[in-house]
Order: structure tokens, then C-alpha cells, then sequence
């Protein structure tokens, strides 16, 4: 029980390291220069520039409203004169994240269903004779299914289509060329629901014209957004005319980077604008069109439809950002994270000391002392004299003094300094980290045994 005691008490005991100071220069230079590179890594890196003292939130939530204005006139050989507003160029027209803007078209009016040659330019659809035309076989990136007959005066399988089939080629310059000045609206919300923050890319006035008449500029409109299709593109390094002739697509990136421990009015939306259908490897990958149908039907009732192959550009609005806010456990982390790496280069230096230097073995002797307790059946576990040799002692001392030709009065003094020491034992030096012994024993007895305490890290 005892033994459990003094466990338990000496948990109450605070135990401190002890230091060994290794005068050498290129060591200490070697440490001091570590030091400095993890304090400038933690108060410039981890601090000031990615504010490590914040607590972020990415899981940014966003909604995206489009609407484009703009009116121009057309006029081709299929088609004639066309009058094309938003309703006609913007798919969709309902004004989404994404949505594509006509620049240029090929039209084929008046398709009917039935019989025709299939056109030359399909691979597939080419023919000799009739076994090339396996009848109810569809044509390969074709127009129709075919019908077992080939056409001599075109060389093409006959198919069962929406006929005449498209013919046409593109035209070199862009037909909606005046739509480099149509404009869109994009109107963006965002919000972070960790921190319950929510903005807008709108300036908040009560002025109801402010948007009529606006238009974006980084200096002095920068929550104005309204924005020229024209302008969109140049921001991309490329030319609106050259793109809208055979299409491409444009991304538009807006970012929200907010450190919401400064006011509101600082965190502001940042655009970037880029072009994403080009490949350096492949050319032939770069533009953008697709075809669509308008459906009628004539006074005998009969179906017939007006196929568009348009060119266009595709803008994609896309949404990313973070905020962040103090907190004090990312604080914390970040302070524990640079003082873990102080001690990495005390751990270096040491291994330094102790295995690449000349003087490792003496570094080794004044860091490292072992302390050997010697087993002796005569002295307790305490290093001190055990029972038996006290009562052993006790009788050979007063025989001693009963032989002893001394006075009395010569004897009192000597027994008693000699008590006095015995009291007040061994006298320990403040500075524990230097060696030190204590050997004190009476008059004929065995001297005491050697106690020797060490530092170790």
C-alpha cells in the first residue's frame, strides 16, 4: 500500500527537461536559420496568406437568371427576309445557366415526307447499284431509311426522308453578324450557409433605370450586369465576327472570395472569361452548331416543317467561391502544426550532434549519464544502511568507547558533531544538472555508498 502512496503522490510532482548547451556555431547558425524559416512559413504562408486562423466554407450555394435583348434583320436565299428577336436566337428562351445565342444558320424550308435521293456528301448513302441500297437499312449519319434503289443521275441510295434533305453550305460570314451588340443579363445570388451570408451581383438602388442604362465595367460598374455579347468574346483573346461564323463556346466564370471579417462591402464578385471549345491537337473539334425543326401544317392539313441548322455561340455561367471567418480551433491547429515543426529541427540537430560529428562520442557522454545500482544484500533499496548493520554497529562503537583512553570531556564534542552531521546529511548543490556525492560515516564504520544522479533527456 505504501508503494501505491508514494505512486500516486509523486504523480502530483511537476517534472521539467534539463538542457545541454553545445557551443558550436554551425550547429546553432544551422537551428536559428530553421527557426526562422518555420516562424516566416507560419506567420506569411499559413497567416497572411491563406489565413489559416479562418474557418472556411466552400459549399457555396448559387442561382442564375439570364435574359438577353437585341433585334436584327436577316436575309437569305432559302428564307428571305427574317426578323429575329430574343424569342427566335436564344435556346433556351426561358434564360437558364447555360444557353446558346444564334450567329448563323443554313435553312431548308418546306420539307415534306417521302422519297428522295440521299445527299452525296453522306459516305453511307453513295451507291453503284441497288445491292448497295439494302432496303430498310438506315443511312449512316444520314437522313433517311432506304429503299433499295439507286439513283444513277446522283449516285445516291433513294431514301424514305423529310425531303429535299439538306443541301446547303455554310455561309463564310456570319448572318446575325449584329449580334456582337446584343446584351445579356446575368443576374447571380450566392450564399453561405455556414456562415448565413448572402449577396448579389445586383447593385441594391431604389433607381429603377440604373439597369436600363448601365453596363459592366470593372472600375466603375463592377455591380452592373449587364454585359455585351461583343465584349464577352474579346475578353476571351478572340474575334466575335471569326467565331460567329462557325460557332463556339465561351465560359464565364464568377467568383466570390469572401473574408467575412471585414465588412460586406468587400466582398466583391470577380469575372474570367474563357474559350472552350478549341484543341490545339484537332481544329476540326472547335465550334459549336446543332438543328432543330419548325413544324407547320398547309391548308389541305398536310404536315410540313422548315429545318434549321444553326451556328452559335454557348455561354456556360459557371459559379465558384469561399468564405471564410475566425475561429479560434483552426487558430489553434495552425499554431500546434508550427510548433510540432520547431521540434522536427531540434530532433535534426541532435542527430547532428550525435552521429555526423567528430565530437559525437563527448556530446553522447555530457548528454546521456547511466546510473548503475549495484544489488548488496547489507543496504536497503534506499541506498541507505540496512537494520542489521545499525544494530551491529551500535555495540562495537561503545566498546570502542569504553577502551578509549579519552576524556569525557574530549569525547562529548566529537560525538556530538559527529550527530550533527548524522542529522543534517548529505548537502546537495543547486545546479542538480552537475554531479555530486555525499560520503559521510562515523568513526570506524564502513564508509557510505556512492550516489551519483544524471541528466537525461
Amino acid at each position: 500500500m505504501a508503494g501505491w502512496g508514494g505512486f500516486f503522490v509523486s504523480l502530483l510532482n511537476y517534472k521539467t527537461e534539463k538542457y545541454v548547451i553545445a557551443e558550436n556555431r554551425k550547429i546553432g547558425i544551422l537551428f536559428r536559420l530553421y527557426q526562422l524559416a518555420v516562424l516566416g512559413y507560419i506567420i506569411g504562408w499559413v497567416f497572411v496568406v491563406r489565413k489559416g486562423y479562418q474557418e472556411r466554407e466552400e459549399a457555396i450555394q448559387t442561382s442564375v437568371i439570364t435574359k438577353l435583348k437585341g433585334v436584327t434583320l436577316t436575309n437569305s436565299s432559302e428564307g428571305g427576309l427574317h426578323l429575329w428577336s430574343a424569342e427566335d436566337y436564344v435556346i433556351p428562351p426561358n434564360g437558364e445557366q447555360v444557353f446558346f445565342v444564334v450567329t448563323n444558320y443554313i435553312e431548308t424550308p418546306n420539307q415534306r415526307l417521302g422519297f428522295c435521293a440521299e445527299n452525296f456528301k453522306v459516305p453511307n448513302g453513295r451507291c453503284q447499284s441497288d445491292d448497295d441500297c439494302v432496303e430498310g437499312e438506315t443511312v449512316t449519319a444520314g437522313h433517311g431509311i432506304k429503299t433499295g434503289l439507286c439513283l444513277n443521275s446522283t449516285g445516291t441510295c433513294e431514301i424514305h426522308a423529310w425531303c429535299p434533305v439538306e443541301h446547303s453550305k455554310r455561309p463564310t460570314e456570319p448572318l446575325l453578324s449584329e449580334a456582337e451588340n446584343f446584351t445579356v443579363y446575368i443576374k447571380n445570388f450566392i450564399r453561405f450557409p455556414k456562415f448565413e451570408f448572402s449577396k448579389s451581383n445586383v447593385l441594391e438602388t431604389s433607381d429603377d433605370s440604373y439597369l436600363k442604362r448601365c453596363s459592366y465595367d470593372k472600375e466603375n460598374h463592377l455591380y452592373c450586369p449587364i454585359f455585351r455579347l461583343g465584349d464577352l468574346v474579346s475578353w476571351t483573346g478572340y474575334d466575335f465576327q471569326d467565331m460567329a461564323a462557325k460557332g463556339g463556346s465561351v465560359g464565364i466564370l464568377i467568383e466570390w472570395n469572401c473574408d467575412l471579417d471585414k465588412d460586406s462591402t468587400q466582398c466583391n464578385p470577380h469575372y474570367s472569361f474563357t474559350r472552350l471549345d478549341l484543341n490545339s491537337n484537332n481544329s476540326v473539334t472547335s465550334g459549336y452548331n446543332f438543328r432543330y425543326a419548325r413544324y407547320y401544317k398547309d391548308q389541305n392539313g398536310e404536315t410540313f416543317r422548315t429545318l434549321y441548322k444553326v451556328y452559335g455561340i454557348r455561354f456556360d455561367i459557371m459559379i465558384n467561391g469561399q468564405a471564410g471567418k475566425f475561429s479560434i480551433v483552426p487558430t489553434i491547429i495552425a499554431i500546434g502544426s508550427g510548433v510540432a515543426l520547431l521540434g522536427v529541427g531540434a530532433f535534426a540537430c541532435d542527430m547532428i550532434l550525435l552521429y555526423m560529428m567528430n565530437t559525437s562520442s563527448l556530446y553522447r557522454e555530457r548528454k546521456f549519464e547511466i546510473i548503475n545500482f549495484k544489488k548488496d544484500p547489507t543496504k536497503a533499496k534506499d541506498g541507505r544502511t540496512g537494520h542489521r548493520e545499525r544494530r551491529s554497529r551500535k555495540p562495537a562503537a561503545e566498546k570502542e568507547a569504553a577502551n578509549s583512553n579519552k576524556k569525557p570531556e574530549e569525547s562529548e564534542p566529537a560525538a556530538e558533531s559527529q550527530v550533527s552531521v548524522d542529522k543534517q546529511g548529505p548537502t546537495i548543490p543547486r545546479n542538480t544538472g552537475q554531479r555530486y556525492s555525499a560520503l559521510l560515516s562515523p568513526q570506524g564504520a564502513e564508509p557510505r555508498p556512492h550516489i551519483t544522479f544524471a541528466s537525461q533527456n
